[in-house]
């Protein structure tokens, strides 16, 4: 099949119906009619020989040629567009895209990134925060910065450093947490992650208690709902450094837990542009 020939809008809806997962929400993002979209898919598949959904009572789901297309689409889409951009700057900004957990965003790379605007003035830098959950060629990311062990498939992982977790809270809840046995009395804000109190009393030489208190998906809500007073929050304290200076939350107990560090990857599939290097020996540097 000659490729040139495949209509671009029946492209640019199926690409945005299946990252959307809605065609109505695709024609709202490229401000057609849900009909448009539909008939654009049509005749893709059409001209492909194969269908890309499914159509379904409540919604669509992607034949799993349709997945397998649409990572490679949507990076082709990205990289046009961003080239588009580029030669409109007179051809010398150059788009480096980066996810970044945002623990790791506020604690560490926000405060640093005029250096590195000033290092690299050519080099237009996007950030887009998550809670450590992405898909790095969906999103669109050159390079995503994120917590774990390291082990991802497909994926080049360099680590930047650990980040123990420790217990911290508001400065009055402090007051009434001497030694690792207080926190069996106290609502215990919980992550998604539901290993890591437990892992902590271990480590502390006491049997976890059974679970309570909220959960959330995030270090950021974590932080906030330990300075609003409602419980104790298991988080990288490192990263949040300013908080604790500022008085909004009291690391009140030393004792501390390494489940993973942060980490630099990059999907072996992506060609490393010269902007992506430039960021990697930068942030290296720094650390």
């Amino acid at each position: 099949m000659d490729i040139s020939r495949l209509p671009l809008n029946a492209l640019r809806a199926f690409e945005a119906a299946a990252r959307l997962g809605s065609l109505t929400k695709a024609g709202m993002e490229l401000r057609v009619g849900q009909t448009a979209i539909s008939h654009q898919i049509k005749l893709l598949e059409k001209d492909l020989g194969f269908s890309l959904f499914e159509r379904l009572p409540r919604g669509i789901a992607l034949t799993e040629e349709a997945l397998a297309l649409l990572p490679v689409l949507t990076d082709a889409l990205r990289r046009v567009s961003d080239k588009v951009h580029q030669l409109r700057t007179g051809g010398t900004a150059e788009i480096l895209t980066i996810g970044v957990v945002s623990s790791f965003a506020l604690g560490w790379l926000l405060p640093r990134l005029n250096d590195f605007n000033a290092r690299h003035p050519q080099i237009e830098v996007r950030i887009k925060t998550n809670n450590n959950r992405a898909d790095t060629l969906l999103d669109g990311l050159d390079l995503f910065i994120r917590f774990g062990d390291g082990a991802w498939h497909g994926t080049e992982a360099v680590e930047l450093m650990q980040a123990p977790l420790a217990p911290v809270c508001s400065p009055g809840l402090a007051l009434s947490v001497r030694a690792p046995a207080d926190l069996l009395t106290q609502h215990l804000l919980r992550s998604y992650r539901q290993d890591e109190w437990p892992l902590w009393f271990l480590t502390a030489g006491l049997t976890p208690p059974v679970a309570r208190g909220w959960i959330f998906d995030n270090s950021l809500a974590l932080v906030e709902a330990a300075a609003q007073g409602l419980g104790v929050a298991l988080v990288p304290a490192a990263m949040f450094s300013r908080d604790i200076c500022a008085g909004r939350i009291v690391q009140p107990l030393d004792v501390g837990i390494v489940t993973g560090a942060y980490w630099m990857t990059r999907p072996r599939s992506r060609t490393e542009t010269s902007a992506m290097v430039a960021f990697k020996r930068w942030i290296v540097a720094e650390l």
